[in-house]
């Protein structure tokens, strides 16, 4: 990751593009804009980009398409920006290949932490290579199968091992119901979201300080989970 990394803004708003420019470079990025997906297409391949921001409303073709198109030939991280705040737009966003999801209006600040949070999982590598995740008490010693909180071994049941890898392969990222239930339980579960009610409930039981207010493992409510990576 470069010291100011690149950003493409695709989004057909000018006042929104110009908050944007404003408010990123001042904390150092670097902005490219597009207000079509054409355009946005077209930047990303050409300005080869470290984080796009998406908008799903765009005039000549809607953000999942631009979505599938990116992910047909790059892994660059999309973070979707859009007023449709409906849970089936972002699950759609999310299972198109969007790494994150804000909804308009945004605050700046949130925006700003989820980008840096997909901008480290891309410095670190997101495809599970590192054998040891650790974020806050949490550590998952994937090569030996072991998990401590604060230091003790946590004794954890096959299901809840297997789900937590999964939340870490892609921590900081949110991970939709469907998505886990086809990667932990396989795809002839995907409609059994109560399995995931659940099995979240026991490791937060065994990994949370406070099972009640959780830190670790998030809930995006009618979208699915995030394991909080810092």
């Amino acid at each position: 990751m470069s010291a100011r990394p690149l950003v493409l803004v695709i989004d057909d708003e000018p006042p929104i593009r110009r908050v944007l420019k404003a408010a990123l470079t001042s904390q150092g990025y670097q902005i490219v804009e597009a207000a079509t997906g054409a355009d946005g297409l077209a930047q990303a391949s050409t300005r080869t980009p470290e984080l796009i921001l998406l908008d799903l409303g765009l005039p000549d073709m809607d953000g999942l398409t631009v979505t599938q198109r990116l992910r047909a030939w790059t892994q660059t991280p999309i973070l979707v920006l859009s007023a449709r705040g409906q849970e089936g737009d972002k699950i759609a966003a999310l299972d198109a290949g969007a790494d994150d999801y804000v909804t308009k209006p945004f605050a700046m600040g949130e925006l700003i932490a989820r980008m840096r949070a997909a901008l480290r999982r891309t410095a670190r590598g997101d495809d599970g290579a590192d054998s040891v995740f650790e974020a806050g008490d949490l550590r998952v010693d994937r090569a030996r199968r072991v998990v401590t909180v604060r230091g003790e071994e946590v004794r954890l049941t096959p299901i809840e091992y297997k789900l937590l890898v999964a939340l870490t392969k892609h921590a900081g990222r949110v991970l939709t119901h469907q998505h886990l239930l086809r990667e932990v339980w396989g795809p002839g579960a995907v409609e059994q979201h109560h399995y995931l009610r659940v099995y979240m409930a026991q490791l937060r039981h065994k990994l949370e300080r406070n099972p009640a207010r959780p830190r670790l493992l998030i809930t995006e409510p009618g979208v699915g989970y995030r394991l909080r990576d810092a």
